[in-house]
């Protein structure tokens, strides 16, 4: 018999079990170690998160992060997967439907998520469910050895080295669009030895910087003061991330469609567009 419940007291094995099941067709993988990194870095909270269970073993789940988003105490879905044998029988919106009243309890005013626009039947599930498409976002990715960087030569005016999170003080007028959740300073916070950061200065004063999690390739934030773009700037942060980055592949995940400057910067460093996705919002009360 299915039993829907809390994932509080659900150990990690357990979550990567279900998690590697549920995801095993999937081209990428993450082993037990990322996962734990992609869960603390979303904000996963146990006790708030559901899944769907036959006897003791989990086989469908929503993983939720908490967090502030917009202003708003937010659930973030950081994860939703079923196992193969047991999809076809509405355990994914069981599961969600019925963890609203803990959601709304423990103060949550709206779910968040984020879904791959080519992943029709999903996006018109969570549209039924009342979610709205409130962004756009495009994501890069590139194997590494493919990467090849426009310019890496600045003006000597520049002095680029790295820094501390401390130092990233005053930089959102810089920004094109706000973070992605995954992306914010909240999500950054959770665990920041996982991450580097490079800044520019001109003249001892911030004018550009960039955040990276070497682990996984992800550039998370990079930014350049608009008084101080088209001087090689961005690229000469990108070529230092680079450096640094121990993944595989480097990768920048939700990108505001309408932004075309980082669309540019992307692809002239040949780091293409290779998805897109919706941020749908559903408010719960």
């Amino acid at each position: 018999m299915i039993k829907i419940k809390s994932l509080a007291g659900s150990n990690l094995d357990t979550l990567f079990e279900a998690f590697s099941m549920a995801f095993v067709d999937y081209n990428i993988q993450l082993n037990r170690a990322e996962l734990e990194k992609m869960l603390n870095r979303r904000g996963f909270i146990a006790e708030l998160s559901f899944g769907a269970f036959d006897n003791d073993r989990l086989v469908s789940f929503t993983f939720n992060g908490i967090g502030i988003y917009n202003g708003l105490k937010t659930a973030y879905d950081t994860g939703t997967g079923t196992l193969k044998k047991y999809r076809g029988q509405g355990l994914a919106s069981r599961v969600f439907t019925e963890s609203i009243p803990s959601l709304v309890s423990a103060g949550v005013k709206q779910y968040l998520l984020e879904v791959l626009q080519d992943n029709t039947s999903a996006v018109s599930v969570y549209t039924k469910q009342g979610f709205e498409v409130v962004r756009e976002y495009n994501y890069f990715v590139q194997e590494m050895t493919a990467v090849r960087l426009y310019s890496r030569i600045i003006a000597s005016d520049y002095l680029l080295k790295e820094i501390s999170f401390s130092d990233i003080i005053g930089v959102e007028d810089w920004w094109n669009f706000s973070p992605s959740w995954q992306n914010s300073f909240e999500a950054i916070s959770r665990k920041v030895s996982d991450f580097t950061a490079f800044g520019a200065f001109c003249n001892s004063k911030l004018v550009g910087y960039g955040i990276l999690e070497p682990s996984s390739g992800d550039i998370t934030q990079i930014a350049v003061d608009k008084n101080h773009r088209r001087n090689g700037v961005a690229t000469s942060i990108l070529g230092r991330m680079l450096e640094r980055n121990t993944h595989s592949s480097i990768k920048l995940i939700n990108s505001d469609i309408a932004c075309e400057s980082v669309t540019k910067f992307m692809e002239t460093n040949g780091i293409p567009i290779s998805g897109k996705q919706f941020e749908m919002i559903r408010r719960l009360v």
